[in-house]
């Protein structure tokens, strides 16, 4: 499983590689209701497409007008939907907001920017691309690292795009079982990164999931190297309380964004208890996400795993919304 965006990178390098003329569209701005983020990405090249702006209120008149030729290739375009000026308000959302998106000719020269772009995502690095029109320079900064003002448009000549690509949300998953199985794949398909912790080496040979970083240390010690800032979600889920725990008192006193710990009420009533015993305060406590997860009624892995990224989801956009 892999983020619709960078599905949409890496058919932008093939078609590239291929020598085909693609149409990177950009969503920059939203007002209102939107259905799409700041950031998502739609790739257009000889009538294929890859990717989406807005769920499809806005793809079918844009792509119509990149077919036909309309819109110049010579540099790149910003296209408001929904605006109040003529043109805009023809371009109406059926949800009544607007989108401001970017639109970018690509040719066979940008193939290198963007094979060095997905390598670094692949690697789970963030990237930052700028890029001014109409000269079309592009620069890159690799693991640019973790910036909730990740994307820019200074309008006017140049009109110039500031944009990091990779994952804003980091989560550390403590332990290998069928549940952080089936949490790194969902999380994955959402575009966190995802890093696994677990000092059990038997555990290691079951691990079979790309894309994640799989740590042998102890818990304390990869909290505090790879998961202290704001950005970052920790989630224990070995049901081994020597381990769990380890991990749970050090997360407290880091930024992170969301701490859980899976268990039954029971589980995680004796669980407080522990902490508390070994000096976690009440206030501390509070930031505890347990019983871990939505409470959807979910029973198996996979349904465990759901609940906890919905959890997930919803503590940070209200972590947003606030900040």
């Amino acid at each position: 499983m892999q983020s619709l965006d960078l599905k949409v990178l890496r058919q932008t390098n093939d078609w590239l590689k291929e020598g085909r003329s693609v149409w990177l569209c950009t969503v920059i701005h939203t007002w209102g209701s939107a259905p799409r983020i700041p950031g998502s990405l739609l790739a257009y090249a000889d009538g294929d497409t890859v990717g989406s702006l807005s769920g499809g209120c806005v793809e079918e008149e844009l792509l119509q007008r990149l077919e036909t030729g309309e819109i110049d290739t010579a540099s790149a375009h910003y296209i408001v939907y929904g605006g109040e000026d003529a043109e805009s308000v023809r371009l109406q959302l059926p949800c009544g907001g607007k989108l401001g998106i970017l639109l970018e000719p690509l040719q066979h020269d940008d193939l290198e920017v963007f094979q060095d772009i997905v390598a670094a995502l692949e690697r789970g690095e963030n990237i930052r691309r700028e890029r001014m029109w109409p000269q079309g320079e592009n620069s890159l900064t690799i693991d640019a690292g973790h910036s909730d003002i990740s994307l820019s448009l200074e309008k006017g000549d140049p009109l110039r795009l500031t944009q990091t690509y990779g994952p804003v949300i980091h989560l550390l998953i403590i332990g290998i079982n069928e549940v952080s199985r089936h949490l790194a794949q969902f999380a994955l398909a959402v575009g966190y990164r995802v890093t696994v912790c677990d000092p059990r080496a038997d555990q290691h040979t079951a691990w079979d999931i790309s894309n994640v970083r799989l740590l042998t240390t102890m818990p304390d010690d990869a909290i505090l190297s790879h998961a202290a800032d704001a950005h970052s979600a920790i989630v224990a889920v070995t049901h081994d309380p020597r381990i769990d725990d380890m991990g749970l008192m050090v997360a407290f006193n880091t930024d992170a964004f969301y701490i859980g710990a899976m268990g039954s009420q029971a589980t995680t009533q004796k669980r407080k208890e522990r902490l508390a015993a070994l000096g976690v305060s009440p206030k501390e406590l509070l930031r505890l996400h347990a019983p871990i997860g939505l409470d959807i009624g979910s029973k198996t892995p996979a349904e465990i795993a759901i609940s906890i990224l919905a959890e997930l989801i919803a503590c940070r956009k209200k972590t947003s919304t606030v900040a």
